[in-house]
């Protein structure tokens, strides 16, 4: 099938404001959570350690020490549930993807360099 046949199908349920984070960055996801008859919003705050896919199919994985233990979701960017996505810390990182922080407990598990957001001046 051709492809801007399907980006226009798709466009429909995308995202009208996209999501601005990337791979390093601790987010806070609030995601609806559908109890019974309730709904409510739940938190779920840790690093992004990738993103893949495209279109409708993007998603992103957020990691965090949860009791000791590492606890991995996966979100899908367009998804309905997502409610939204607030950038805690912006992290600066050489990788696309983080999985060998995985390998990591304590605070070396959360050991992602604070990006410099001031503006390095020229010496004159």
């Amino acid at each position: 099938m051709n492809q801007a046949l399907l980006d226009k199908i798709e466009s429909a349920y995308t995202r009208k404001n996209p999501v601005a984070f990337s791979v390093g960055d601790t987010v806070n996801v609030h995601t609806k959570v559908v109890e019974g008859q309730k709904e409510r919003i739940q938190v779920f705050t840790g690093v992004v350690i990738g993103r893949r896919g495209h279109g409708l199919n993007e998603t992103f994985t957020v990691r965090r020490i949860s009791y000791g233990e590492g606890v991995e979701r996966v979100f899908p960017i367009h998804s309905p549930r997502i409610e939204k996505v607030v950038v805690e810390r912006q992290g600066k990182v050489r990788r696309a993807k983080l999985t060998y922080l995985r390998g990591r407990i304590g605070k070396s598990a959360l050991a992602v360099k604070e990006k410099d957001l001031h503006l390095s001046r020229k010496k004159s």
